[in-house]
């Protein structure tokens, strides 16, 4: 007897995050501020209150009041996730059935489309055009056209750097037949967020994250919203203790500290416009830069036919960005990291 792999699991796309160690790391459009010593401390005292013996508060509540308090939205309308990227793993699969289709905008976070093979649902695709950018209409229309149960798209976008406007956004969930998702996980750093919206509707899950304005990357911590039905339904889907009790007690700290998370956005908004001023003037003056698109995220987004060549002479200076086939997204690092990335691209680049 032999075993055959299911047929969904044989040749996976597998998404590929860096795992080399360079000096300067600007692939993953993480924070690149340090946390402050006092915080720090009072991380290290919450951490020696968990009981290591017990099973975490499966429903994150008092991490849900803390987060809900900054954002003005009701704790019992979130769900709290090991990431957002875990919250997508549950919507997707389980807000979709077999031959269903979800509808992506493309270029995005390419793990939306991961997980629909695992039910057997399709994955459409509307493109953006050259500026990165579709209109409501167009998302309407083609949701009608393939029928779509899902839409999934990141605001702003990863990897294009492009807000999508809140009325159109509001105008596309009140006409679609589509449960629709948002990502805003970088909206810390952009204006427009649909977030206060989700009771208005039936069909509104808004994604937010703790790992790019607020520098919790290594926690794992992330939310959904909803209206109430929608809340409950995903707190039944996920694992019972999903979020560990680590996890919730360094979550706690932190967006306990509102002020601080407040200026860390509004220090790497400002270090990001920077960054890209210099790489516009740099753009200016080599050819190789085909297009550098306007940012509204903590990253830019660089059209380039040499991203291969790009890529690969910037890692043996010992530089991370990442390479997507034609383009470049590069992080916005600290005032020396990318004085140094502009420094090297202006000495590889005709």
């Amino acid at each position: 007897m032999s075993y055959t792999l299911p047929e969904k699991l044989k040749n996976l796309p597998k998404y590929d995050p860096v795992t080399e160690i360079y000096r300067v790391r600007l692939d993953a459009n993480e924070s690149f501020l340090e946390m402050p010593e006092e915080i720090k401390k009072e991380i290290l005292e919450a951490v020696s209150h968990v009981e290591f013996n017990r099973y975490p508060d499966p429903n994150s509540t008092k991490l849900c009041e803390k987060f809900g308090k900054l954002f003005h939205v009701k704790p019992e309308l979130l769900t709290a996730g090991n990431g957002s990227d875990e919250l997508i793993s549950i919507i997707v699969p389980n807000f979709l059935g077999e031959r269903d289709t979800m509808l992506t905008i493309l270029p995005d976070f390419s793990m939306y489309t991961f997980y629909t093979r695992m039910v057997g649902a399709r994955t459409e695709a509307l493109n953006k055009d050259e500026n990165m950018e579709v209109t409501a209409e167009d998302v309407i229309e083609k949701a009608a056209q393939v029928n779509a149960r899902l839409l999934v798209f990141s605001n702003p976008c990863n990897p294009t750097a492009v807000t999508m406007g809140r009325e159109d956004i509001l105008k596309i969930v009140g006409a679609v037949d589509a449960m629709v998702v948002v990502d805003e996980a970088y909206m810390e750093f952009s204006e427009g967020s649909v977030l206060d919206e989700i009771e208005n509707y039936d069909n509104l899950i808004v994604l937010k994250t703790c790992s790019k304005a607020f520098g919790m990357a290594a926690i794992r911590l992330g939310f959904a919203a909803a209206n109430a039905r929608i809340t409950n339904i995903l707190k039944t889907l996920k694992a019972p203790y999903n979020v560990n009790s680590m996890t919730q007690a360094v979550g706690c700290v932190i967006l306990g500290h509102k002020e601080y998370l407040e200026k860390c956005a509004a220090q790497i908004k400002e270090v990001t416009r920077e960054f890209y001023q210099d790489m516009k003037t740099l753009a200016e003056r080599k050819k190789d830069i085909q297009r550098l698109y306007p940012t509204e995220t903590n990253f830019l987004y660089v059209k380039t036919e040499r991203s291969d060549e790009i890529f690969e002479a910037l890692k043996k200076e010992g530089i991370s960005i990442r390479n997507m086939n034609g383009y470049l997204r590069i992080s916005a690092g600290s005032k020396a990291e990318n004085r140094e990335l502009v420094q090297v691209l202006d000495r590889l680049l005709q």
